[in-house]
């Protein structure tokens, strides 16, 4: 769990509830402990620099690379991608996503929502999915995969290879199956 800011502790909760042991990682010796990664909702400005501050933005990078199973939620959607839209001039990215991101297209706080939406690659019945300030992916690439879109057809959720974006929160409501959709990636890793 990359513990530098945001929702960590909502997401610590639904991954121990699955029986998950969890790392806070704060450091790139953290991070070489861990066998995949949640990077949580929060802005994503400010996590990148704390990244870069603290030494682990190109160890991130190189673990994704390298197949790190990753799960990234709102602000850890956007960390994900290779492309954004309306970031700051020196906002940086891990990556590993083929996705253009659009930083909080969907408006103010105020603006949250939530709705049910289908993602029959994960799960049978439809996720609750709350959108706080969320990110939208306005491009897919052709290496990534949708895992779920508004019925208007705008996509918020996507996989590629063992990376994980969505632009929701499940962990603000109570939603696990994305987070067992994530441990079942990172369980496969250690198969290997």
């Amino acid at each position: 769990m990359l513990a530098l800011q945001g929702d960590v502790r909502e997401h610590v909760a639904a991954l121990r509830s699955l029986g998950a042991e969890v790392v806070l990682v704060r450091t790139p010796h953290d991070l070489g402990t861990v066998d995949g990664l949640v990077l949580p909702g929060g802005e994503s400005t400010t996590i990148d620099k704390l990244s870069r501050i603290f030494g682990l933005r190109e160890p991130i990078r190189d673990r994704v690379a390298d197949g790190m199973p990753v799960l990234g939620t709102c602000a850890g959607l956007i960390l994900l991608a290779d492309r954004i839209v309306d970031g700051l001039p020196d906002q940086q990215t891990f990556g590993g996503l083929d996705v253009t991101v659009q930083r909080n297209a969907f408006g103010s706080q105020r603006d949250s929502f939530e709705i049910d939406l289908d993602m029959p690659l994960v799960c049978d019945d439809p996720v609750h999915a709350v959108f706080i300030r969320g990110p939208l992916v306005t491009e897919v690439g052709p290496s990534a995969t949708v895992l779920g879109a508004l019925p208007d057809g705008r996509v918020v959720a996507i996989e590629q290879d063992n990376l994980i974006g969505i632009a929701f929160h499940p962990e603000v409501a109570g939603e696990t199956r994305l987070h067992r959709h994530f441990l079942a990636r990172v369980a496969a890793g250690d198969a290997d």
